[in-house]
């Protein structure tokens, strides 16, 4: 007989991964593992979860002379939270992509359907990414604060009212501007440079394709394991309207107002002692001062054999 290696497949309950439109799907991604002789054992994320704990345990299965792969299945929430877990080890993380852009997924060619991103885990090979950090954090797509944030918040509600949709992104974000006009006075010290700056929203990314389809120079300084940034200089309702309305086109490049630079490190400080910080999505509350870095090589993903894309 074969010798076994070790798959933990990592779900959010709130991903619909067993929503009825996806059991068929489930069996059929658990009959190709199992072909390709994992031993699969399945986790399910709630909110009860202590995840330290939890993901210790997972780590302890893989620890062996084969890893096997660990796969997180979700939307950009779950993988991110997976990934900080097995950053810096020799466990491949594997992706089945449930989010709404799927980023990470398709920045590395891995498929959009359920069934060919589980042959990508069975048969594809581990490939190493970039991972940005943020004090103790990291991020696979963005880090942000200002505007970002609320439009997240407002995003999440619009979602449980009326479906997730990519118009709803949008929609908040008109109705962020209405609503929740917001400056921050901040300090950002741009590899030793000090920049004293009032602005509504500055963005982080670590996705090259993300940054590619908001038309930024920057995305191959992402690509190369630089901090890619971008700042809004003006706060005025009309300014961030014409900012968010080139958003849209997927020009933000050349919005008036909006400043893009890439660096090794940036320092963002302030005289509040937290901000509100989106992090992949997650909205958390950091600790000032905010240091950005790229940890590069950090993390293993199982991609396409022939995949020559790069987070």
């Amino acid at each position: 007989m074969p010798t076994l290696r070790p798959l933990s497949l990592i779900y959010n309950e709130k991903s619909g991964f067993h929503a009825s439109n996806k059991e068929g799907v489930y069996e059929q991604i658990m009959t190709i593992f199992t072909q390709h002789d994992f031993e699969i054992q399945v986790f399910e994320l709630s909110v009860e979860d202590n995840f330290d704990d939890f993901m210790q345990q997972v780590l302890v299965r893989h620890h062996g002379d084969d890893h096997g792969v660990v796969v997180a299945a979700g939307g950009d929430g779950t993988l991110n939270a997976v990934a900080s877990k097995l950053k810096y080890t020799d466990i491949p993380m594997g992706i089945l992509p449930l989010g709404t852009f799927n980023y990470v997924a398709r920045v590395l060619n891995i498929p959009q359907d359920l069934l060919q991103a589980a042959e990508v885990i069975a048969t594809g090979t581990p490939k190493n990414v970039h991972l940005g950090t943020i004090n103790d954090r990291i991020y696979l797509n963005n880090a942000s604060l200002g505007l970002y944030p609320l439009f997240i918040q407002k995003r999440e509600q619009y979602n449980q009212r009326l479906g997730r949709h990519t118009l709803n992104a949008y929609t908040s974000g008109l109705d962020v501007l209405i609503r929740d006009h917001k400056e921050l006075k901040l300090s950002l010290t741009v590899d030793g440079q000090v920049y004293p700056v009032k602005t509504s929203l500055v963005f982080f990314g670590n996705n090259k394709l993300q940054l590619q389809e908001m038309n930024l120079n920057i995305a191959e300084c992402a690509e190369e394991g630089h901090v890619a940034g971008i700042v809004v200089a003006k706060s005025d309702k009309l300014s961030l309207f014409r900012m968010l309305f080139q958003l849209i086109k997927g020009d933000l490049e050349h919005a008036k107002d909006v400043y893009s630079f890439a660096a090794d490190q940036v320092v963002v400080d302030s005289k509040s002692k937290t901000l509100t910080v989106a992090v992949d999505g997650e909205i958390e509350e950091l600790k000032t001062p905010l240091t950005l870095a790229v940890a590069k090589n950090a993390l293993s993903i199982m991609v396409p054999v022939d995949a020559t894309s790069s987070v």
